[in-house]
Protein backbone atom coordinates (compact mmCIF):
# COMPACT_ATOMS: atom_id res chain seq x y z
CA UNK A 1 0.00 0.00 0.00
CA UNK A 2 1.28 3.50 -0.63
CA UNK A 3 2.33 5.80 2.26
CA UNK A 4 0.10 7.98 2.16
CA UNK A 5 1.89 11.08 3.24
CA UNK A 6 3.82 10.15 -0.15
CA UNK A 7 0.63 10.04 -2.19
CA UNK A 8 1.14 13.03 -5.10
CA UNK A 9 -2.50 13.34 -4.29
CA UNK A 10 -1.54 14.53 -1.26
CA UNK A 11 1.70 15.48 -0.66
CA UNK A 12 3.66 15.99 2.38
CA UNK A 13 3.42 19.16 4.84
CA UNK A 14 6.77 20.10 3.62
CA UNK A 15 6.11 20.35 0.42
CA UNK A 16 2.70 22.11 0.21
CA UNK A 17 5.03 24.62 2.95
CA UNK A 18 7.73 25.42 0.28
CA UNK A 19 5.40 27.81 -1.80
CA UNK A 20 4.39 29.68 1.30
CA UNK A 21 7.98 29.53 2.71
CA UNK A 22 9.26 31.96 -0.27
CA UNK A 23 6.05 33.72 -0.25
CA UNK A 24 6.04 34.59 3.60
CA UNK A 25 9.31 35.23 3.79
CA UNK A 26 9.99 37.44 0.89
CA UNK A 27 6.90 40.00 2.68
CA UNK A 28 8.65 40.08 5.76
CA UNK A 29 11.47 40.87 3.94
CA UNK A 30 9.77 44.20 2.47
CA UNK A 31 7.57 44.51 5.62
CA UNK A 32 11.33 45.28 7.56
CA UNK A 33 11.82 48.33 4.72
CA UNK A 34 9.99 50.69 7.34
CA UNK A 35 12.55 49.66 10.23
CA UNK A 36 15.36 49.83 8.18
CA UNK A 37 14.79 53.63 6.63
CA UNK A 38 13.93 54.69 9.92
CA UNK A 39 17.07 53.81 11.04
CA UNK A 40 18.69 56.44 9.05
CA UNK A 41 16.91 59.01 10.85
CA UNK A 42 17.39 57.71 14.30
CA UNK A 43 16.30 55.73 17.67
CA UNK A 44 13.34 58.02 17.83
CA UNK A 45 11.44 57.03 14.57
CA UNK A 46 12.62 53.86 15.51
CA UNK A 47 10.91 53.75 18.38
CA UNK A 48 7.67 54.99 17.16
CA UNK A 49 7.10 52.06 14.53
CA UNK A 50 7.74 49.80 17.60
CA UNK A 51 5.00 52.39 19.44
CA UNK A 52 2.58 51.68 16.13
CA UNK A 53 2.89 48.17 16.22
CA UNK A 54 -0.02 47.50 18.70
CA UNK A 55 -2.67 49.53 16.57
CA UNK A 56 -1.37 48.17 13.45
CA UNK A 57 -1.39 44.31 14.97
CA UNK A 58 -5.09 45.35 15.78
CA UNK A 59 -6.03 46.53 12.45
CA UNK A 60 -4.60 43.14 10.67
CA UNK A 61 -6.40 41.38 13.35
CA UNK A 62 -9.62 42.81 11.94
CA UNK A 63 -8.34 42.55 8.15
CA UNK A 64 -7.69 38.44 8.97
CA UNK A 65 -11.06 38.08 11.03
CA UNK A 66 -13.08 39.92 7.66
CA UNK A 67 -10.92 37.92 5.23
CA UNK A 68 -10.88 34.41 6.99
CA UNK A 69 -14.87 34.82 7.23
CA UNK A 70 -15.53 35.20 3.91
CA UNK A 71 -13.39 32.86 2.48
CA UNK A 72 -15.07 30.08 4.42
CA UNK A 73 -18.63 31.26 3.34
CA UNK A 74 -17.47 31.83 -0.82
CA UNK A 75 -15.43 28.65 -0.96
CA UNK A 76 -18.21 26.87 0.65
CA UNK A 77 -20.88 28.74 -1.68
CA UNK A 78 -18.38 28.00 -4.65
CA UNK A 79 -18.43 24.52 -3.67
CA UNK A 80 -22.24 23.82 -3.93
CA UNK A 81 -23.02 26.66 -6.57
CA UNK A 82 -24.42 28.74 -4.64
CA UNK A 83 -24.95 31.85 -6.67
CA UNK A 84 -27.54 34.11 -4.82
CA UNK A 85 -25.27 33.32 -1.25
CA UNK A 86 -21.69 34.82 -3.09
CA UNK A 87 -23.57 37.67 -3.79
CA UNK A 88 -24.87 38.43 -0.30
CA UNK A 89 -21.58 37.43 1.37
CA UNK A 90 -19.87 39.85 -0.85
CA UNK A 91 -22.69 42.54 -0.05
CA UNK A 92 -22.23 42.05 3.53
CA UNK A 93 -18.64 42.37 3.70
CA UNK A 94 -18.65 45.67 1.57
CA UNK A 95 -21.01 47.26 4.45
CA UNK A 96 -18.73 45.59 7.03
CA UNK A 97 -15.61 47.48 5.45
CA UNK A 98 -17.81 50.25 5.39
CA UNK A 99 -18.17 50.22 8.95
CA UNK A 100 -14.95 49.08 10.43
CA UNK A 101 -12.51 51.69 8.28
CA UNK A 102 -13.93 54.58 9.68
CA UNK A 103 -13.15 53.50 13.26
CA UNK A 104 -9.36 53.20 11.90
CA UNK A 105 -9.55 56.40 10.64
CA UNK A 106 -10.83 58.02 14.03
CA UNK A 107 -7.61 55.99 15.90
CA UNK A 108 -5.36 57.68 13.79
CA UNK A 109 -7.15 60.91 14.31
CA UNK A 110 -7.00 60.28 18.08
CA UNK A 111 -3.16 58.93 18.02
CA UNK A 112 -2.26 62.85 16.41
CA UNK A 113 -4.86 64.62 19.19
CA UNK A 114 -3.66 62.98 21.86
CA UNK A 115 -0.05 62.10 21.67
CA UNK A 116 0.72 65.54 22.96
CA UNK A 117 -1.32 64.96 26.16
CA UNK A 118 0.43 61.74 27.08
CA UNK A 119 3.42 63.32 29.07
CA UNK A 120 0.42 65.05 30.95
CA UNK A 121 -1.81 62.22 31.30
CA UNK A 122 0.94 59.50 32.11
CA UNK A 123 3.55 61.03 34.39
CA UNK A 124 5.55 57.84 34.77
CA UNK A 125 6.29 57.56 31.13
CA UNK A 126 9.66 58.92 30.26
CA UNK A 127 9.94 59.06 26.36
CA UNK A 128 11.52 62.07 24.79
CA UNK A 129 9.59 64.69 23.20
CA UNK A 130 11.44 63.82 19.72
CA UNK A 131 9.83 59.71 19.93
CA UNK A 132 6.21 61.31 20.61
CA UNK A 133 6.61 63.54 17.96
CA UNK A 134 8.05 60.77 15.89
CA UNK A 135 5.13 58.57 17.12
CA UNK A 136 2.48 60.92 16.39
CA UNK A 137 3.51 61.69 12.47
CA UNK A 138 3.77 58.24 11.85
CA UNK A 139 0.89 56.74 13.90
CA UNK A 140 -1.78 58.59 12.74
CA UNK A 141 -0.74 58.52 8.80
CA UNK A 142 0.02 54.68 8.67
CA UNK A 143 -3.23 53.98 10.92
CA UNK A 144 -5.54 56.79 9.69
CA UNK A 145 -4.46 55.95 5.72
CA UNK A 146 -4.17 52.52 6.24
CA UNK A 147 -7.77 52.33 6.94
CA UNK A 148 -8.59 53.60 3.88
CA UNK A 149 -6.19 51.22 1.23
CA UNK A 150 -6.13 48.36 3.46
CA UNK A 151 -9.27 46.94 4.29
CA UNK A 152 -10.66 47.06 0.63
CA UNK A 153 -8.16 44.77 -0.17
CA UNK A 154 -10.45 42.15 1.93
CA UNK A 155 -12.96 41.25 -0.84
CA UNK A 156 -10.58 40.77 -3.59
CA UNK A 157 -8.20 39.06 -1.58
CA UNK A 158 -11.26 36.41 -0.36
CA UNK A 159 -12.32 36.02 -3.86
CA UNK A 160 -8.96 35.47 -5.24
CA UNK A 161 -8.24 32.30 -2.38
CA UNK A 162 -11.87 30.84 -2.51
CA UNK A 163 -11.14 30.58 -6.35
CA UNK A 164 -7.91 28.51 -5.06
CA UNK A 165 -5.28 31.34 -6.58
CA UNK A 166 -2.85 31.59 -3.78
CA UNK A 167 -0.37 32.77 -6.59
CA UNK A 168 -2.22 35.64 -7.07
CA UNK A 169 -2.59 35.90 -3.46
CA UNK A 170 1.45 36.19 -3.10
CA UNK A 171 1.93 38.72 -5.94
CA UNK A 172 -0.44 41.24 -4.67
CA UNK A 173 1.47 41.43 -1.43
CA UNK A 174 4.78 41.51 -3.59
CA UNK A 175 3.60 44.07 -5.72
CA UNK A 176 2.32 46.12 -2.30
CA UNK A 177 6.27 45.28 -1.11
CA UNK A 178 7.88 46.98 -4.24
CA UNK A 179 5.71 49.48 -4.22
CA UNK A 180 6.45 50.78 -0.50
CA UNK A 181 10.28 50.47 -1.37
CA UNK A 182 10.11 52.51 -4.28
CA UNK A 183 8.04 54.91 -2.75
CA UNK A 184 10.52 54.89 0.43
CA UNK A 185 13.44 55.75 -1.20
CA UNK A 186 12.23 58.63 -3.01
CA UNK A 187 9.91 59.92 -0.50
CA UNK A 188 12.99 59.69 2.30
CA UNK A 189 15.83 60.27 -0.28
CA UNK A 190 14.52 62.64 -3.26
CA UNK A 191 11.65 64.30 -1.35
CA UNK A 192 12.96 64.92 2.39
CA UNK A 193 9.70 64.09 4.32
CA UNK A 194 11.61 61.97 6.38
CA UNK A 195 8.74 59.47 9.14
CA UNK A 196 6.04 61.29 7.65
CA UNK A 197 7.39 59.89 3.85
CA UNK A 198 8.12 56.08 5.57
CA UNK A 199 4.20 55.96 6.72
CA UNK A 200 2.76 57.47 3.93
CA UNK A 201 4.60 55.36 1.20
CA UNK A 202 3.56 52.07 3.52
CA UNK A 203 -0.43 53.63 3.30
CA UNK A 204 0.51 54.14 -0.99
CA UNK A 205 2.45 51.51 -1.65
CA UNK A 206 -0.63 48.79 -0.71
CA UNK A 207 -2.71 50.51 -3.68
CA UNK A 208 -0.44 48.52 -5.76
CA UNK A 209 -1.66 45.23 -4.38
CA UNK A 210 -5.36 46.13 -4.16
CA UNK A 211 -5.27 47.03 -7.81
CA UNK A 212 -3.78 43.77 -9.17
CA UNK A 213 -6.53 41.66 -6.38
CA UNK A 214 -9.23 43.52 -7.94
CA UNK A 215 -7.73 42.83 -11.03
CA UNK A 216 -7.73 38.91 -10.22
CA UNK A 217 -10.91 38.66 -8.75
CA UNK A 218 -12.63 40.52 -11.43
CA UNK A 219 -11.36 37.48 -14.13
CA UNK A 220 -12.57 34.89 -11.59
CA UNK A 221 -15.96 36.07 -10.85
CA UNK A 222 -16.62 36.98 -14.57
CA UNK A 223 -15.14 33.23 -15.85
CA UNK A 224 -17.46 31.53 -12.48
CA UNK A 225 -20.50 34.16 -13.93
CA UNK A 226 -19.31 32.70 -17.56
CA UNK A 227 -19.78 28.88 -16.72
CA UNK A 228 -23.11 29.07 -15.73
CA UNK A 229 -22.75 27.05 -12.51
CA UNK A 230 -24.73 28.58 -9.63
CA UNK A 231 -27.68 26.07 -9.91
CA UNK A 232 -28.85 27.09 -6.22
CA UNK A 233 -30.25 30.62 -5.94
CA UNK A 234 -31.66 30.11 -2.80
CA UNK A 235 -29.93 33.32 -0.03
CA UNK A 236 -29.22 33.10 3.05
CA UNK A 237 -31.53 34.10 5.82
CA UNK A 238 -28.73 35.47 7.83
CA UNK A 239 -25.58 36.39 5.42
CA UNK A 240 -23.57 38.09 8.10
CA UNK A 241 -24.11 35.05 11.26
CA UNK A 242 -21.83 32.47 9.02
CA UNK A 243 -19.35 35.43 8.40
CA UNK A 244 -18.95 36.93 11.88
CA UNK A 245 -19.01 33.30 13.15
CA UNK A 246 -15.44 33.00 12.22
CA UNK A 247 -14.23 36.60 12.25
CA UNK A 248 -15.04 37.41 15.36
CA UNK A 249 -12.63 34.64 17.42
CA UNK A 250 -9.92 35.03 14.68
CA UNK A 251 -9.56 38.90 14.99
CA UNK A 252 -10.05 38.24 19.05
CA UNK A 253 -7.19 35.57 18.79
CA UNK A 254 -4.77 38.50 17.08
CA UNK A 255 -6.27 40.87 18.95
CA UNK A 256 -5.10 39.67 22.39
CA UNK A 257 -1.12 38.96 20.49
CA UNK A 258 -1.60 42.57 19.72
CA UNK A 259 -1.84 43.16 23.77
CA UNK A 260 1.90 41.53 24.10
CA UNK A 261 3.23 44.24 22.80
CA UNK A 262 1.34 47.14 24.21
CA UNK A 263 2.48 45.91 27.78
CA UNK A 264 5.76 45.05 26.37
CA UNK A 265 5.94 48.88 25.30
CA UNK A 266 4.20 50.22 28.19
CA UNK A 267 6.70 48.79 30.50
CA UNK A 268 9.74 50.20 28.71
CA UNK A 269 8.30 53.60 28.50
CA UNK A 270 8.35 53.44 32.21
CA UNK A 271 11.47 52.82 31.96
CA UNK A 272 15.12 54.18 32.07
CA UNK A 273 16.55 55.11 27.94
CA UNK A 274 12.90 54.42 27.44
CA UNK A 275 13.61 55.33 23.29
CA UNK A 276 16.70 52.91 23.00
CA UNK A 277 14.41 49.72 24.59
CA UNK A 278 11.79 50.06 22.34
CA UNK A 279 13.19 50.73 19.16
CA UNK A 280 15.77 47.60 20.83
CA UNK A 281 12.03 46.05 21.08
CA UNK A 282 10.90 46.95 18.04
CA UNK A 283 14.09 45.34 15.94
CA UNK A 284 13.85 42.32 18.02
CA UNK A 285 10.14 42.12 17.06
CA UNK A 286 10.53 42.91 13.07
CA UNK A 287 13.57 40.42 13.36
CA UNK A 288 11.73 37.89 15.39
CA UNK A 289 8.58 37.85 13.03
CA UNK A 290 10.88 37.32 10.16
CA UNK A 291 12.80 34.68 11.46
CA UNK A 292 9.54 32.95 12.42
CA UNK A 293 8.05 33.38 8.84
CA UNK A 294 8.89 29.73 7.45
CA UNK A 295 7.75 28.21 10.52
CA UNK A 296 4.18 30.40 10.34
CA UNK A 297 4.22 29.33 6.64
CA UNK A 298 4.14 25.41 7.73
CA UNK A 299 1.25 26.22 10.09
CA UNK A 300 -0.36 27.48 7.19
CA UNK A 301 -0.15 24.44 5.42
CA UNK A 302 -0.62 22.38 8.40
CA UNK A 303 -4.00 23.30 8.10
CA UNK A 304 -5.54 21.46 4.68
CA UNK A 305 -2.96 18.03 5.51
CA UNK A 306 -4.22 17.79 8.56
CA UNK A 307 -8.20 17.96 7.23
CA UNK A 308 -7.18 15.60 5.02
CA UNK A 309 -5.10 13.25 7.26
CA UNK A 310 -7.96 13.40 9.21
CA UNK A 311 -10.81 13.02 6.80
CA UNK A 312 -9.22 9.60 5.90
CA UNK A 313 -8.31 8.78 9.68
CA UNK A 314 -4.57 8.24 8.95
CA UNK A 315 -3.35 9.17 12.34
CA UNK A 316 0.28 8.08 11.54
CA UNK A 317 0.56 10.16 8.45
CA UNK A 318 -0.73 13.26 10.65
CA UNK A 319 1.77 12.54 13.68
CA UNK A 320 4.12 11.86 10.82
CA UNK A 321 3.61 15.27 9.20
CA UNK A 322 3.98 17.07 13.20
CA UNK A 323 7.48 15.36 13.41
CA UNK A 324 8.53 16.35 10.38
CA UNK A 325 7.84 20.63 11.23
CA UNK A 326 9.38 20.32 14.98
CA UNK A 327 12.66 18.43 13.05
CA UNK A 328 12.37 21.22 10.31
CA UNK A 329 12.08 23.79 13.29
CA UNK A 330 15.13 22.61 15.33
CA UNK A 331 17.64 22.51 11.99
CA UNK A 332 15.78 26.09 11.30
CA UNK A 333 16.23 27.46 14.57
CA UNK A 334 19.50 26.49 15.89
CA UNK A 335 21.39 25.22 13.05
CA UNK A 336 20.41 28.26 10.79
CA UNK A 337 19.11 31.31 12.87
CA UNK A 338 21.41 30.97 15.75
CA UNK A 339 24.60 31.18 13.72
CA UNK A 340 23.82 33.89 11.86
CA UNK A 341 22.41 35.77 14.85
CA UNK A 342 26.05 34.64 16.70
CA UNK A 343 28.07 35.97 13.83
CA UNK A 344 25.62 38.76 12.25
CA UNK A 345 23.74 40.23 14.94
CA UNK A 346 26.08 42.79 16.23
CA UNK A 347 26.73 44.08 12.70
CA UNK A 348 22.99 44.54 12.32
CA UNK A 349 22.05 45.85 15.16
CA UNK A 350 24.72 48.49 14.96
CA UNK A 351 23.50 49.16 11.76
CA UNK A 352 19.82 49.60 12.47
CA UNK A 353 20.65 51.96 15.80
CA UNK A 354 22.02 55.25 16.22
CA UNK A 355 23.04 55.69 19.80
CA UNK A 356 25.26 53.13 21.21
CA UNK A 357 22.74 52.37 24.02
CA UNK A 358 20.51 51.34 21.38
CA UNK A 359 23.07 48.81 19.63
CA UNK A 360 24.16 46.88 22.89
CA UNK A 361 20.61 46.48 23.89
CA UNK A 362 19.80 45.21 20.33
CA UNK A 363 22.41 43.00 20.13
CA UNK A 364 21.71 41.43 23.30
CA UNK A 365 18.40 40.79 21.99
CA UNK A 366 18.89 39.69 18.86
CA UNK A 367 20.46 36.38 20.87
CA UNK A 368 17.10 35.70 22.01
CA UNK A 369 15.55 35.24 18.53
CA UNK A 370 16.54 31.24 17.51
CA UNK A 371 15.28 30.11 20.69
CA UNK A 372 12.27 32.55 20.60
CA UNK A 373 11.26 30.93 17.15
CA UNK A 374 11.75 27.55 18.00
CA UNK A 375 9.35 27.74 21.53
CA UNK A 376 6.79 29.22 19.21
CA UNK A 377 6.68 26.62 17.09
CA UNK A 378 4.34 24.15 18.72
CA UNK A 379 2.18 26.80 19.45
CA UNK A 380 2.14 27.49 15.49
CA UNK A 381 1.07 24.15 14.69
CA UNK A 382 -1.27 22.75 16.90
CA UNK A 383 -4.03 25.56 15.91
CA UNK A 384 -4.26 24.79 12.63
CA UNK A 385 -4.58 20.45 13.92
CA UNK A 386 -7.16 22.01 16.41
CA UNK A 387 -8.97 23.78 13.41
CA UNK A 388 -9.24 20.66 10.90
CA UNK A 389 -10.95 18.81 13.64
CA UNK A 390 -13.86 21.70 13.63
CA UNK A 391 -12.48 23.32 16.90
CA UNK A 392 -11.49 26.86 16.74
CA UNK A 393 -11.91 27.40 20.73
CA UNK A 394 -8.64 25.69 21.69
CA UNK A 395 -6.73 28.09 19.73
CA UNK A 396 -8.85 31.13 21.20
CA UNK A 397 -8.28 29.64 25.14
CA UNK A 398 -4.29 29.26 24.19
CA UNK A 399 -4.31 32.82 23.39
CA UNK A 400 -6.04 33.94 26.15
CA UNK A 401 -3.85 32.10 28.36
CA UNK A 402 -0.63 33.43 27.00
CA UNK A 403 -1.50 36.96 26.05
CA UNK A 404 -3.76 37.46 28.91
CA UNK A 405 -3.02 35.49 31.71
CA UNK A 406 0.96 34.94 31.76
CA UNK A 407 2.08 38.48 29.81
CA UNK A 408 1.15 40.30 32.18
CA UNK A 409 2.73 39.06 35.38
CA UNK A 410 5.98 37.31 33.53
CA UNK A 411 6.65 40.95 32.11
CA UNK A 412 6.74 42.32 35.07
CA UNK A 413 8.27 40.07 37.03
CA UNK A 414 11.20 40.28 34.08
CA UNK A 415 11.69 43.69 34.59
CA UNK A 416 12.16 43.25 38.59
CA UNK A 417 14.33 40.52 38.50
CA UNK A 418 16.25 42.43 36.00
CA UNK A 419 16.65 45.39 37.63
CA UNK A 420 17.37 43.63 41.01
CA UNK A 421 20.44 42.22 38.92
CA UNK A 422 21.56 45.39 37.75
CA UNK A 423 20.81 45.02 34.19
CA UNK A 424 18.18 46.77 31.66
CA UNK A 425 14.23 45.81 31.75
CA UNK A 426 14.44 44.99 27.93
CA UNK A 427 16.71 41.78 29.07
CA UNK A 428 14.42 40.52 31.71
CA UNK A 429 11.10 41.28 29.28
CA UNK A 430 12.16 39.19 26.46
CA UNK A 431 13.29 36.35 28.72
CA UNK A 432 9.58 36.55 30.33
CA UNK A 433 8.03 36.37 27.02
CA UNK A 434 10.48 33.32 26.11
CA UNK A 435 9.01 31.40 29.08
CA UNK A 436 5.17 31.99 28.28
CA UNK A 437 5.66 30.50 25.01
CA UNK A 438 7.26 27.68 25.98
CA UNK A 439 4.47 27.24 29.03
CA UNK A 440 1.75 27.79 26.33
CA UNK A 441 3.44 25.70 23.43
CA UNK A 442 3.69 22.85 26.27
CA UNK A 443 0.34 22.91 27.63
CA UNK A 444 -1.51 23.30 23.76
CA UNK A 445 1.22 20.52 22.26
CA UNK A 446 -0.14 18.43 25.49
CA UNK A 447 -3.56 19.03 24.63
CA UNK A 448 -3.42 18.26 21.08
CA UNK A 449 -1.89 14.49 21.81
CA UNK A 450 -4.67 13.85 23.84
CA UNK A 451 -7.11 15.23 21.45
CA UNK A 452 -5.71 13.66 17.83
CA UNK A 453 -6.34 10.20 18.30
CA UNK A 454 -10.39 10.33 19.28
CA UNK A 455 -10.43 12.58 16.15
CA UNK A 456 -8.22 10.17 13.97
CA UNK A 457 -10.14 7.70 15.27
CA UNK A 458 -13.60 8.72 14.43
CA UNK A 459 -15.93 7.54 11.46
CA UNK A 460 -15.54 9.16 8.29
CA UNK A 461 -18.82 10.68 8.86
CA UNK A 462 -18.23 12.24 11.80
CA UNK A 463 -14.87 13.78 10.67
CA UNK A 464 -14.02 17.62 8.94
CA UNK A 465 -13.95 17.90 5.28
CA UNK A 466 -10.98 19.07 3.96
CA UNK A 467 -11.18 23.32 4.18
CA UNK A 468 -9.51 26.30 2.40
CA UNK A 469 -10.56 28.79 5.43
CA UNK A 470 -7.33 30.07 6.11
CA UNK A 471 -5.10 28.99 3.44
CA UNK A 472 -3.10 32.04 3.64
CA UNK A 473 -3.27 34.00 7.11
CA UNK A 474 -1.23 36.61 6.16
CA UNK A 475 -2.90 39.91 4.54
CA UNK A 476 -1.90 40.51 1.51
CA UNK A 477 -1.92 43.96 1.62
Amino acid sequence: MTDPTQDDRYPSVLRMSAPLMVSFVMRSAFTFVDTIYAALIGDAAVAAIGLTFTFEFVMIACWIGLSTGLTSVLSRSMGAHEGKKIEQYLRATWRLVWIISPLFLLAGIAIWVVTPRLDEWFPALRLDAETLRAFRIYGAVLIGGSAITTFWSVIPDSVVKAHQDTRSTMWAGIWSNVANLVLNTLFLFVFGWGIFGIAFSTVIGRVAGLVYALKKAGAHEARRLAEGRDTNLEPDPTPYKPILALAVPASITFILMAGETAVVNGVLAGGPDSTSAIAAYSIYYRIMMFAAMPMIAVSVAMLPFAAKRIGKRDGAGLARGLRQSGVVAVVYSIGIMAPAVWLWGDRLAAWLSESPVTAEYTALSLQVVPIASLVLTPFLLCRPVFEAMGRGRPGLYMAILRYLVLTWPAVYVGMRVARNMGQPDLYGVLIALVGTAVVSSAVFAAWLRIALPQATAAPPDQTPTDSTTTLEEMPSA
